[in-house]
């Protein structure tokens, strides 16, 4: 292969796996707030993501939504599904010991999984082109408009997440529990209800990058989120679990890996590569690219 090919092909990968690696992050981001704030590992967060592309196919298929209408609903659909699992399944267990709340996480999602089959079948639908799929073609190098598309709506959704934590008092509330649960009680913060909302944002950025990977496979299925939710959860614990840009820079990171193994190696490996970087990641750096060593409080 020529040196030229050879670059030619890296950026195209590099394409292809930015564009991967922004769901990824839209879906890291949930694990990461729900880990900041409550220190809990919510593996139902993968099937969250799967509702969220449920409720965008039955929007545009069913109610003839366009895009944006269906992206909306399914973000709030999935929102609400959130706020319930936290306060059905979570809450009553909140001072609980750490492995029967992890356990309850799996359980929901298995729950999630097999009431999505007992409701829509195992079946996968095709998802209906909501627009036109063109090519542009810069200098040999093919973008598709799903492509752009994708990006486009994971770095506005991303920038409205960093502006409601960092600016709204929402977002500082969300900042405060996680720092110090019983000083934001103390201080007059309503606790449970900033848990919930921070579920809620969680599972609308799930559900967001479900419809959107829905547009781009043009394929959906019950089972679909149980890869892209340990995927997400390894860029998370890659970017440093907790860390909001860390997810952000851990997603992109692992979609563009995953895109040159596929490209230069073989499609085959780029599960093995995933998590052969989570080992990687807990043998050298256990607390993730940007996250801190934290010292645990005895």
């Amino acid at each position: 292969m020529e040196a030229g090919s050879i670059a030619h092909q890296f950026v195209q990968q590099l394409i292809n796996g930015v564009s991967l690696g922004s769901i990824y992050a839209l879906i890291a981001l949930g694990y990461t707030m729900i880990y900041g704030i409550l220190k809990l590992i919510n593996f139902a967060h993968g099937d969250i993501y799967m509702v969220g592309a449920y409720v965008g196919f039955f929007a545009t298929s069913i109610l003839k939504l366009s895009f944006f209408p269906a992206l909306l609903m399914a973000m709030v659909v999935a929102a609400v599904v959130g706020m319930v699992i936290e306060r059905v399944a979570y809450r009553p267990l909140r001072n609980s010991p750490k492995i029967a709340i992890l356990i309850t996480a799996i359980g929901v999602s298995l729950f999630l999984e097999y009431g999505g089959m007992l409701l829509v079948t195992p079946q996968p639908r095709t998802f209906p082109a909501v627009f036109a799929a063109e090519l542009y073609n810069f200098g040999g190098i093919v973008i598709n408009s799903q492509q752009i598309v994708i990006l486009a709506i994971s770095i506005a959704l991303m920038i409205i997440l960093t502006y409601v934590v960092q600016k709204t008092k929402a977002g500082k509330a969300m900042r405060a529990v996680s720092f110090d649960t019983d000083a934001a009680k103390l201080m007059g913060i309503n606790v449970d209800q900033t848990i919930s909302f921070t579920f809620a944002v969680g599972s609308g950025l799930a559900a967001a990058a479900g419809v959107l990977v829905g547009i781009y496979y043009n394929s959906i299925d019950p089972l679909m989120g149980i890869m892209p939710g340990l995927k997400a959860f390894i860029a998370a614990v890659l970017g440093g679990i907790g860390v909001i840009p860390g997810a952000m820079a851990g997603g992109i990171i692992l979609g563009i890996i995953e895109a040159m193994v596929s490209g230069f190696i073989s499609s085959t490996f780029r599960d093995a590569a995933a998590f052969g970087i989570l080992i990687i990641i807990l043998l050298f750096k256990p607390s993730g690219l940007m996250g801190k060593n934290v010292r645990e409080k005895v």
